[in-house]
């Protein structure tokens, strides 16, 4: 599976999609985890890939055609057809099903926003979907690219040393996983010999 990251801040996704179980499942080649950053694609001496809303209002949108140019770049890269999905708290809630969904797709491009989000025209026009993690502002979309990379990364066949450990997870059956001890079991919280 191949998984697009488009970001401001790549070297964060890549940091965190290079540890622990995703960072197995791509040195294992069951994942890969791409990053492109729209300032490439910024045409100005400042790299600009922002704007004043119309209208008036605080912040800065991320514009149009850098994250187009970036997006057309991505798609390109690959053959395999892409759901484009842009992270934010408007989206659907992030659940397991859809994450096995996701999984089990070929590739998937997560659009990471900055500022006060996209300009509009970008989620009309160029984006499948939008995902949420939770009812919550975040200053960007990176950490929630994150969770979602790590959530699909971790369901690919043979990303985990044992493959039972994802089907018996919380949520693989709809509800949350029983408590686990290690051995051997104490009543107390002091030393086990």
């Amino acid at each position: 599976m191949r998984i697009d990251v488009i970001t401001l801040f790549p070297e964060f996704i890549e940091s965190c999609a290079g540890i622990g179980v995703v960072g197995r499942a791509q040195e294992r080649g069951l994942l890969e985890v791409v990053t492109c950053n729209p300032r490439d694609f910024a045409t100005d001496n400042h790299r600009t890939v922002d704007g004043r809303p119309f209208g008036g209002g605080p912040g800065m949108l991320m514009t149009i055609a850098p994250l187009r140019d970036a997006l057309d770049r991505v798609r390109q890269a690959s053959t395999e057809p892409a759901r484009v999905i842009y992270l934010s708290p408007q989206g659907a809630r992030l659940t397991q099903e859809k994450v096995v969904e996701l999984a089990r797709m070929d590739r998937v491009i997560l659009l990471c926003g900055r500022y006060e989000g996209v300009d509009e025209r970008v989620l009309e026009n160029l984006v499948d979907e939008e995902l949420s993690i939770g009812d919550y502002v975040l200053s960007g979309g990176e950490l929630a690219a994150a969770i979602v990379i790590d959530a699909i990364g971790r369901l690919q066949d043979g990303a985990l040393n044992d493959a039972q450990s994802a089907e018996q997870d919380s949520f693989a059956g709809g509800l949350l996983d029983c408590p686990h001890y290690t051995r051997p079991v104490s009543d107390d919280l002091g030393e086990v010999p």
